[in-house]
């Protein structure tokens, strides 16, 4: 999941993000550390990849997906709310690695 975020939402979903009283909208470069954040994002990831196999899939996945999980993630009231993290108008979401092994693939009991 942290690639996904890493490599493909940060950069496909640019929006200017910042401290209350400098933009609307919020994000947290260690998203991680949010329990409803790695949730709606796992959401966001799998359903992507779902359906990105089907070209016509990822409209739906944009519109009724990706956009709704992110409008609550980057409210000024969802789990961002008192971060300080910023970027520039254009940039990529701002991002920090999650610390090693905090993503462990998953292991049948």
């Amino acid at each position: 999941m942290d690639e996904f975020v890493r490599e493909h939402l940060r950069f496909k979903y640019r929006r200017t993000v910042g401290r209350p009283g400098r933009a609307d909208l919020r994000w947290k470069a260690a998203w991680w550390e949010s329990e409803e954040a790695i949730s709606r994002l796992e959401s966001i990831w799998r359903t992507w990849e779902n359906a990105r196999q089907d070209p016509i899939g990822l409209s739906d996945w944009w519109i009724n997906h990706c956009d709704r999980q992110m409008a609550v993630l980057l409210s000024s009231t969802g789990p961002f709310a008192q971060s300080d993290d910023e970027n520039k108008p254009g940039d990529p979401l701002p991002y920090a690695p999650p610390p090693a092994h905090f993503f462990e693939p998953e292991r049948p009991a």
